[in-house]
C-alpha cells in the first residue's frame, strides 16, 4: 500500500477571541509540502487603541508578502534572511504610517510582530513587542526572543527583593510595551544574525501574549505530555487549557505550533529562476486572447465541456526575474553589528508605546 512521505514540518495554527469584543490578532503560516522552508508571521494589534485589528492585518499582510516573494532565494542567500526580515518589518511600519496619515482617527494604532523563517533545521526570526517565541526540547521550554515590555524589568525588581512576587505578577504596568510598530521610529527589535538550530522532535510555538494567561509551567506540561502527537492536537489542548481558565479578561490568543519531524538531506531544493532563463521544455503555452478574437479565429475550436482547445504553436516566452535588491543591515546606534537591530523607518523622534493590552 502506498504511503505518502512524512513532511519535514508538522504545522498547525489556532486563534481564539477570548473575553475581548474584537479579534485583534492576525497570523499566517506557509509550509508547503515539498519545500524545505516555511514562514510564520504573527501580529497582535494593540488593544485599547484605535483600529488595532487593522494594524495587525497590515503588518501580517506586508511582512508575509515580502517574505513569500523572497522565499525562492532563502536557500541560496540564507545569510541574508535577517536582512529580509528587517526589510519586511520596515516596510510594514511604513505602511502603518501611511494609513495613519490618511486616516488621522486611527492614530495610536499599532501591532507587535513575530516573523519566522525556517530552512531545514535552521530558524531565523524577527520580533518587535511582547509576543513570545517558545522552544521546547527534552522536557524544557524556553522563550527565545526578547520581551519588549515592562515585564522583564518588573521581574528583575522581584528578584532583587524590591517588589513582592504577587505584586509583580499583577503589576498594572506589566503589559506596557517598550517597542511596537506604530508607524513611528521603532525603539527595539530582536533579529539574530545566526540561526537557531532545531533537533528532530523539537516543538516551536509562535504566539501572541494571550497564550501567557497560562503559566509557563502549564504550557510546558502540555507540550511535554503531547510531544509525540500531531501539532493540530497540541493546538487543541492549548486551547482547551485557555478555555478551562474561564478568565473574563482573557486576551485574544493566536499561535502556531511547529514540529520538526525529520532532518533528511534535501533531494531537490527550490531555486529562484535566473534572469533571462528560457522555458524550452514546456509542452503547452498559455496566452490571453480577447473573446472577439477567439470567436473569429478558426484555429481555435470549441472543445468538450465548453472548453477551448488551441493548436497554436507559439514560440517560448522569455520570463525575467529582477535581481534581489540588496538590503543594508541596520546598525546599532554605536555603530556595532548587534543582534538586536533598530528598525529606523520614519523621521519622527523615538516613541515608547504604553500598551493597554
Amino acid at each position: 500500500m502506498w504511503r505518502s512521505p512524512e513532511p519535514r514540518f508538522d504545522v498547525a495554527s489556532a486563534i481564539c477571541q477570548g473575553g475581548r469584543d474584537y479579534q485583534e490578532d492576525a497570523i499566517v503560516t506557509d509550509f508547503p509540502f515539498g519545500m524545505d522552508s516555511g514562514v510564520v508571521v504573527l501580529a497582535d494589534g494593540m488593544g485599547g487603541h484605535a483600529a488595532g485589528d487593522v494594524a495587525s492585518k497590515i503588518v501580517v499582510t506586508e511582512v508575509f508578502s515580502e517574505l513569500k516573494f523572497q522565499s525562492a532565494n532563502f536557500a541560496d542567500f540564507e545569510s541574508e534572511i535577517p536582512q529580509y526580515l528587517t526589510s519586511a518589518a520596515v516596510n510594514a511600519n511604513n505602511i502603518v504610517r501611511e494609513h495613519v496619515t490618511a486616516h488621522p482617527e486611527t492614530r495610536g494604532m499599532g501591532a507587535t510582530l513575530v516573523s519566522l523563517v525556517v530552512i531545514e533545521n535552521r530558524m531565523f526570526w524577527m520580533s518587535i513587542g511582547d509576543s513570545p517565541l517558545y522552544h521546547y526540547r527534552a522536557g524544557r521550554m524556553q522563550q527565545l526572543n526578547e520581551d519588549h515590555s515592562m515585564a522583564p524589568q518588573i521581574d528583575f525588581m522581584v528578584q532583587q527583593g524590591l517588589l513582592d512576587a504577587e505584586a509583580g505578577k499583577n503589576h498594572p504596568d506589566r503589559n506596557c510595551l517598550t517597542s511596537v510598530i506604530l508607524g513611528d521610529r521603532v525603539a527595539k527589535s530582536d533579529c539574530p544574525k545566526t540561526p537557531f538550530e532545531l533537533q528532530v522532535g523539537d516543538i516551536v510555538v509562535v504566539s501572541s501574549d494571550g497564550l501567557q494567561y497560562l503559566e509557563d509551567e502549564k504550557i510546558q506540561k502540555i507540550l511535554h505530555r503531547y510531544r509525540r502527537r500531531k501539532s493540530a492536537e497540541i493546538c487543541g489542548h492549548l486551547l482547551e487549557a485557555i478555555e478551562a481558565l474561564a478568565d473574563p479578561d482573557q486576551d485574544n490568543c493566536s499561535f502556531s505550533v511547529i514540529k520538526l519531524n525529520h532532518n533528511k538531506p534535501v533531494i531537490r531544493a527550490i531555486r529562484a529562476k535566473p534572469v533571462g532563463h528560457v522555458e524550452t521544455h514546456a509542452a503547452t503555452v498559455t496566452r490571453v486572447v480577447e473573446m472577439d478574437d477567439a470567436a473569429n479565429d478558426d484555429r481555435i475550436v470549441p472543445g468538450k465541456g465548453g472548453k477551448v482547445e488551441s493548436e497554436l504553436q507559439l514560440p517560448p516566452v522569455i520570463k525575467e526575474v529582477k535581481p534581489v535588491k540588496p538590503v543594508e543591515a541596520i546598525k546599532a546606534s554605536d555603530g556595532s553589528d548587534d543582534q538586536t537591530q533598530e528598525v529606523d523607518a520614519a523621521a519622527p523622534p523615538a516613541k515608547i508605546a504604553a500598551g493597554g493590552k
